[in-house]
């Protein structure tokens, strides 16, 4: 093994870029380094982590917003050999603590504002190790400049990459494991293998790469392929659409992954500023998340230029169809064709397959037999699996005849607010717990700016009067902000069937918006 003392400074540290050079393998909003000082701190972040696990990697979890150390952490991790498990910074630490315990993460990255997140989270799972790059040293934690005083260990074809480890909610609502699809992440691969693969990602030889949204996401989270294969990546701190759009103008970007809520806020700064951004540079961006209104995507279009190739999948599958903006513009509101090695199929509730035009589950069949998989939760695998190698994302939808696919309704109760999916169980589990709630019922209603957000329907224990502001705050305590219910309605009652059972559907009929009666 060749184990050596790894020199230079710690991860991301202030000064590592003293080159004066315009060039830029990572521009961030918090350290800007050069091509060859971005390889070095993945090789040695990556050697560090292989020295400690070199006989049995253990997961790596990051609990860190967007920065230019959170990324080259999440890189570096999968370039160890250790699974990477990214984890939502809005979570709470219970949540959190269930998450590290159901991946067997060793070791928690937390940056430097989420720590006491962290450090909560771990309070009851001793195994796991808290690592952070604040500067100062405290209880309960270790800090990136101890760390990276230890060994590291060079990478061979004997440590190949594993893949990332995502949390999706399944069709419960409850974080269920699964890996990163294959059609996404090559199994097996050696640290070099996986460097030429990502040379291969859509992005890469375009330009500088815009990150739009959280690196926990699937979407956004292939950024750290970007990075491996030398593609400047650029990390701002938040999406603010003005600082974008100069952002953009200013390092000539090239690529983004971005949701409808991106739109309308870039088209809302334009409007709002009456100032003109050079957007010239884009060559391509992707989108993804929930359905894009038909006006805004047709005033991107018009401002931008046919840059946009949308795509349709989940966590759990990767992309599954994909539309050009050509053919969207001649098929609109249809998510595209399957992609290679994927065939659509529409079903009725019998599993029998439907003709072309049809309206029922939507399926997708993998020609090499690739299904769903939530490890350790079969009873979800198979609800997803019509048989081996057919699988449903929980959409109620139809092909043409010519292959396209359309979305018409959710068979899940998958709620899909600014590109984040919300499963209404779990609120609706917290605020029938309140006493003065006596039944509820979480749904989506349209939203102009986040496509949905969640509204809750609370019926009133009998002689109670909780306000919205009590019960949004009785969320908040047990859920994190992005699962509590934006907008409380009080109702005379909730119709249910004999079972006990929603019909969701027509309440969202009922309550199309959030203004709805």
């Amino acid at each position: 093994m060749n184990m050596s003392k790894p020199p230079g400074p710690e991860p991301g540290a202030a000064g590592a870029d003293d080159s004066g050079t315009t060039e830029f393998g990572l521009n961030a909003w918090d350290l800007r380094l050069p091509p060859a000082a971005v390889a070095a701190e993945l090789d040695r972040v990556a050697g560090r982590l292989r020295a400690e696990y070199a006989t049995r990697p253990r997961p790596v979890a990051v609990l860190a917003r967007n920065s230019g150390r959170s990324l080259l952490i999440c890189a570096a991790t999968i370039l160890s050999g250790a699974p990477l498990v990214p984890l939502n910074v809005h979570l709470r630490p219970a949540e959190i603590a269930h998450m590290l315990a159901e991946s067997g993460a060793g070791t928690l990255f937390a940056g430097p504002d989420l720590l006491g997140t962290a450090l909560a989270a771990t309070a009851a799972l001793p195994e796991v190790r808290v690592l952070t790059w604040s500067a100062e040293s405290g209880a309960g934690y270790t800090t990136m400049r101890q760390w990276s005083a230890g060994p590291v260990l060079a990478e061979g074809p004997e440590y190949p990459v594993a893949a990332p480890i995502l949390f999706s909610s399944g069709t419960t609502g409850r974080p269920k494991r699964t890996l990163m699809p294959r059609s996404i992440f090559p199994r097996g691969a050696t640290p070099a293998a996986y460097r030429r693969w990502a040379a291969t990602n859509r992005f890469a030889g375009q330009g500088p790469h815009l990150v739009s949204g959280p690196l926990y996401h699937s979407g956004p989270i292939q950024a750290t392929a970007l990075l491996t294969a030398g593609v400047p990546v650029h990390v701002p701190r938040r999406f603010d659409a003005i600082e974008i759009l100069e952002t953009i103008a200013r390092e000539r970007i090239a690529t983004s992954l971005m949701v409808p809520t991106h739109f309308i806020r870039l088209l809302r700064a334009r409007d709002e500023s009456r100032t003109e951004h050079d957007v010239g540079s884009i060559r391509l961006i992707t989108q993804t998340g929930a359905g894009c209104p038909e006006d805004v995507k047709r005033a991107m279009i018009d401002w931008w230029g046919p840059v946009f190739l949308e795509t349709y999948g989940g966590t759990e599958s990767g992309g599954v169809c994909a539309i050009t903006t050509a053919e969207w513009l001649a098929h609109p509101t249809s998510v595209g064709r399957t992609v290679p090695g994927y065939r659509a199929l529409v079903v009725d509730d019998a599993g029998r397959e439907l003709p072309a035009g049809s309206e029922g589950r939507l399926y997708f069949e993998n020609a090499a037999g690739w299904g769903i998989e939530y490890e350790d939760a079969p009873e979800l695998t198979a609800a997803a699996n019509l048989r081996p190698g057919v699988f449903t994302l929980g959409e109620i939808g139809r092909v043409d005849a010519d292959g396209f696919v359309y979305l018409t309704d959710r068979d899940s109760d998958k709620i899909v607010s600014g590109g984040v999916n919300i499963y209404p169980a779990e609120s609706e589990r917290v605020l029938a717990e309140h006493p003065a709630v006596a039944d509820v019922a979480v749904i989506g209603v349209d939203d102009p700016e986040m496509g949905e957000q969640a509204l809750a329907l609370v019926v009133p224990a009998a002689g109670a009067t909780p306000t919205a502001e009590e019960l949004v705050g009785f969320c908040r305590t047990h859920l994190s902000a992005v699962k509590t219910p934006r907008v409380i309605r009080f109702v005379d009652a909730i119709e249910r069937t004999p079972m006990g059972k929603l019909n969701r559907r027509e309440l969202r009929r009922r309550y199309a918006t959030a203004g709805g009666r």
